[in-house]
């Protein structure tokens, strides 16, 4: 029998959600976080599925190679938010190099009139979190502690899941629920 091993993922091509409006979107994401936009895909139909959908994906680059990207369907409309989740866990992170660059990026967020949260120190990183104007939850983030304290995490992930499944046992035996 052959063994399959897992795919040789090399990193992040791109991370893609629904736009409302691109010029709105190209707007925060060039003009303000400073991500140039690089492609842009027109085209009646999915390729994927083959099914009529006129659309525009357009995709900003990052310093790393890899890619944000949006789909305006040409309808005005945003994603919507899952009813079941709260509003700060789905998001996407993307790293700057400096607390300095945070700091810099907030105050042009602010200037021009993003309501931001933060800095908020999570030991191992600071970040600040806004929405971008389709919804979608942003984070700045850049790393505070040296890489060697990020190899011990490494070395303790595997028992520090273990932990939170027994933990996640006693809370679902307890009743235990979360409201948004």
């Amino acid at each position: 029998m052959t063994k399959h091993l897992p795919a040789a993922i090399q990193g992040l091509h791109h991370f893609a959600w629904r736009c409302r409006d691109t010029e709105e979107t190209r707007h925060f994401y060039e003009d303000l976080l400073g991500l140039p936009l690089v492609h842009v895909i027109k085209a009646d139909h999915v390729p994927s599925t083959g099914e009529y959908c006129p659309y525009v994906h357009i995709f900003f680059a990052m310093r790393d190679g890899s890619f944000i990207a949006f789909f305006d369907l040409g309808d005005d409309v945003v994603a919507l938010p899952s009813p079941n989740t709260p509003s700060w866990v789905n998001h996407i992170a993307l790293r700057v190099d400096s607390v300095d660059a945070l700091q810099a990026a907030k105050a042009r967020l602010q200037a021009a009139g993003v309501e931001v949260l933060g800095l908020t120190d999570h030991h191992i990183i600071q970040s600040i979190y806004f929405f971008d104007p389709n919804g979608l939850r942003v984070e700045l983030t850049t790393p505070t502690v040296p890489q060697d304290e990020m190899d011990a995490h490494a070395r303790r992930a595997h028992a520090d899941l273990k932990e939170w499944a027994v933990r996640k046992a006693v809370l679902r035996s307890q009743g235990a629920s979360h409201g948004g």
